[in-house]
């Protein structure tokens, strides 16, 4: 390519990452992909997922479903940052 120019992929890429929005279309791609990266058991019974900085807060009713959660943070780290490509969740917290 010539100088100066770039694709319109790069310019969006580049546009995602300075935006403010780049936080919540995070945290909508960790949703969408929930059920394949956990399975569809504990999928059904997450009530609900956000990302804080770098705060993946799960919750949850289910008892055993938080002792089970609470044992796998690393790998639910792991399985995260993998499926975003980059090193987004720092920490786990389950509710």
């Amino acid at each position: 390519m010539r100088y100066g120019i770039t694709t319109m992929g790069d310019a969006l890429r580049d546009f995602m990452d300075k935006s403010r929005m780049k936080p919540r279309l995070t945290e909508v791609r960790i949703r969408e992909n929930w059920e394949q990266i956990m399975g569809k058991t504990i999928s059904r019974y997450t009530e609900s997922i956000q990302l804080i900085d770098g705060k993946l807060l799960i919750s949850t009713n289910v008892a055993p479903l938080k002792q089970e959660l609470s044992y796998s943070k690393d790998k639910i780290i792991k399985l995260v940052n993998e499926m975003l490509g980059e090193p987004v969740v720092r920490e786990v917290v389950i509710r």
